[in-house]
């Protein structure tokens, strides 16, 4: 059997803080260097010994994050560092080329991940044509050049849910238990969160019931259909989409530390688990929550696996329909999901989501599996993209 291309040696992130909360003041950099150094300590590894550094990041509105991160975290200021953009897949794609890096000989060890400090995020304008014109300011870049295919996610989401029947009731349910499984689970996590200003746990799970679910206010309500242009289709269940069903924005980081079997060799490093592969996708920009599903359809295809013999799952369910959605196209019983919670209730730091739910599998793997045990993470990102990754546990 070949050497896997990259072993993983450990991994580390922030806890995810909502918009506005503990990080409000903090730079992606103040946020990401704690959590690169914490993983420097937890493996052992020197700073010289980091060949380079892939930081995910989107909302940073240019310049270069990671090399930010490189030297708040105090590494040689020699180390190569690379900020990738994805979006919302950013984190994962950024592991992705980090492996690459490793595969092709340009790098023996690598930190790759994502981080996002969306509090702090710049005000983005499109500068004015003429002179004397106000620039028009925007809060969401275009993803396609064709506008009418452009749809902003959460109008998405919604039309998705009302187009294929996802209820209310049961996004708010999908919803409630992300929230329950975080809170009842929060030990279960400890290990794998660097604490930063003062917070050393994901603040935003909530105790919610389904009569305090029901009060919550919509988040985006398509309008009802017609059935002939004149009269509401009165029996149609309420499809709507509350605002417990959508991801909140957020603040965190996550990084994972990857090397070469030789690397290891040399280092003397304890691989706690290998990658096996790795997907980018494309699909219609028009749905893009369903662009996770393939992602995780095409790694596992490349590898001739399939769901039931994954002992981990995570997916970044930025929507509760996305959720929905991901295991039935899947096949995938709903309690195997994201078992400690997933995006909903922890929330969306855009670009480091999917490296989260890549340390999120990691972790499971290592806490609740024997070696052998394979995990997959997946994300969906603006535009229709996706990004997926299956790890085993050595």
């Amino acid at each position: 059997m070949a050497a896997p291309p990259a072993l993983i040696a450990g991994w580390a992130r922030s806890p995810i803080a909502p918009y506005g909360g503990a990080f409000r003041d903090l730079m992606p950099h103040d946020i990401g260097a704690p959590v690169v150094r914490a993983l420097l300590d937890r493996t052992r590894v020197s700073a010289s010994a980091v060949d380079a550094v892939v930081v995910g990041n989107a909302l940073g509105a240019g310049g270069n994050p990671a090399r930010l991160v490189v030297l708040a975290a105090g590494l040689p200021e020699a180390t190569p560092a690379f900020t990738v953009d994805t979006q919302c897949c950013a984190g994962l794609d950024a592991v992705s080329l980090a492996v690459g890096l490793l595969a092709s000989g340009q790098a023996q060890v690598v930190i790759a991940g994502g981080v996002e400090a969306w509090s702090r995020a710049p005000i983005r304008q499109h500068r004015p044509s003429r002179a004397g014109d106000a620039p028009m300011e925007y809060e969401r870049p275009a993803f396609t050049p064709f506008p009418a295919c452009d749809p902003d996610m959460l109008v998405s989401a919604a039309a998705y849910a009302l187009a294929n029947g996802h209820t209310r009731v049961h996004q708010d349910a999908y919803a409630l238990r992300s929230h329950e499984w975080a809170l009842a689970r929060q030990g279960g996590i400890a290990a794998e969160i660097v604490p930063i200003a003062g917070v050393a746990h994901d603040p935003y799970p909530r105790e919610l019931t389904p009569e305090r679910a029901a009060r919550l206010p919509a988040a985006m309500k398509m309008p009802e259909p017609w059935d002939d242009g004149a009269k509401l289709l009165t029996h149609r269940p309420d499809c709507s989409m509350s605002m417990l069903a959508v991801s909140p924005r957020a603040d965190g980081a996550a990084f994972i530390l990857l090397a070469t079997p030789a690397a290891c060799a040399r280092l003397g490093l304890l691989p706690r688990a290998e990658w096996l592969g790795g997907a980018s996708v494309g699909m219609s920009p028009e749905t893009p929550l369903l662009a996770a599903e393939k992602a995780a359809r095409h790694v596992m295809e490349q590898l001739g696996m399939s769901i039931d013999q994954l002992r981990a799952v995570e997916l970044h369910d930025a929507f509760a329909v996305q959720g929905l959605a991901f295991c039935q196209a899947m096949s995938l019983d709903a309690q195997r999901l994201n078992k400690r919670g997933g995006g909903l209730a922890r929330g969306h730091p855009i670009g480091a989501s999917g490296a989260v739910a890549l340390v999120r599998v990691l972790a499971d793997l290592a806490q609740d599996g024997v070696p052998q045990d394979v995990g997959l993470a997946a994300v969906a990102g603006a535009g229709g993209i996706g990004a997926a990754a299956l790890v085993r546990r050595c």
